[in-house]
């Protein structure tokens, strides 16, 4: 069942990730080709007000061409614990900054044709909040919803994003119960 490498090419290497054509060994003898998207994972935060509210992002994702409902997230720096990188997100995206964050566990997005590793996060927010600073090329809106009005999108289907449904069920079944 597990297949052998044989020999392994970078064909693209990006700013955010890089692409190797794999040549593997499958488990009858035969050879194939797999196309793998390196990345460097990234880090996911529910994020709770001291008032019960979860603080969200709105923001345009050109892969998908729409505007996106999601929770925070951010792509790990070289050498960056996965834990600090979800406390910088934070404050980047949003001006909140963590009182207390838990780990809720991690998922392969698409385990298909990419090594990413979302790691995802708990936060209890500390009272009040600062300047946000988020990227050059973001834009971003914050957005505040009771846990209602979250289970509502969620049954509508309003929130597509994989990694706001994964962080908001792994909350549910962990932290909420």
């Amino acid at each position: 069942m597990i297949e052998k490498t044989l020999k392994s090419r970078k064909v693209f290497r990006g700013r955010l990730l890089d692409v190797e054509v794999v040549d593997v060994l499958v488990h009858d003898g035969r050879r194939s080709v797999r196309e793998i998207v390196r990345h460097p994972g990234a880090a996911v935060v529910l994020a709770q007000l001291v008032d019960g509210r979860f603080v969200f992002v709105r923001q345009f994702r050109k892969a998908a061409e729409k505007i996106i409902l999601e929770v925070v997230a951010g792509g790990l720096e070289r050498g960056e614990k996965p834990s600090d990188c979800a406390r910088r997100e934070l404050v980047e995206e949003t001006g909140h900054q963590a009182a207390k964050i838990t780990r809720l566990g991690y998922v392969y997005p698409a385990p298909g044709y990419t090594d990413e590793i979302l790691h995802l996060f708990y936060a209890r927010l500390r009272p009040g909040r600062g300047e946000c600073s988020p990227d050059d090329d973001e834009k971003l809106e914050v957005v505040y919803l009771t846990e209602k009005q979250v289970d509502s999108l969620i049954k509508s289907g309003r929130i597509h994003d994989a990694k706001t449904l994964s962080a908001w069920l792994l909350w549910k079944s962990m932290i909420r119960t």
